[in-house]
């Protein structure tokens, strides 16, 4: 194995989740400026947005965000996607003018038909 791949300066660290304050013990060597006390012991601490204790994913809990209108928007566009694929099925939908009696083309071993004069 290679020597000096890994680093050697893991201490002590508390992970703190910034959402409901559960903090985590555990080695890291990741740096930081910022301290704790923690069971009469000051330990460098790392402030987190989310962890295992306020996700939604471990917790079970959804939480619905709507940041800017996110569900209006999506309905508006579904709702204008709605309207125009109803418009094209309405183009469609007219009828068709008739093709005239007297057609020049003819199947291939058919008699011809037989035309009638006023």
């Amino acid at each position: 194995m290679k020597k000096e791949l890994h680093p050697t300066n893991y201490r002590l660290v508390v992970f703190q989740d910034i959402n409901d304050g559960t903090t985590f013990l555990t080695r890291s060597t990741a740096d930081t400026e910022e301290t704790i006390n923690l069971d009469g012991v000051e330990y460098p601490l790392i402030k987190i947005h989310i962890s295992s204790s306020s996700h939604p994913f471990f917790t079970g809990q959804e939480k619905l965000v709507d940041i800017e209108g996110r569900v209006d928007k999506f309905k508006a566009r579904r709702a204008a996607a709605e309207k125009a694929q109803a418009e094209r099925a309405a183009k469609t939908a007219k009828p068709k003018a008739k093709k005239s009696a007297k057609s020049g083309t003819q199947k291939l071993g058919a008699k011809p038909a037989k035309t009638v004069q006023q």
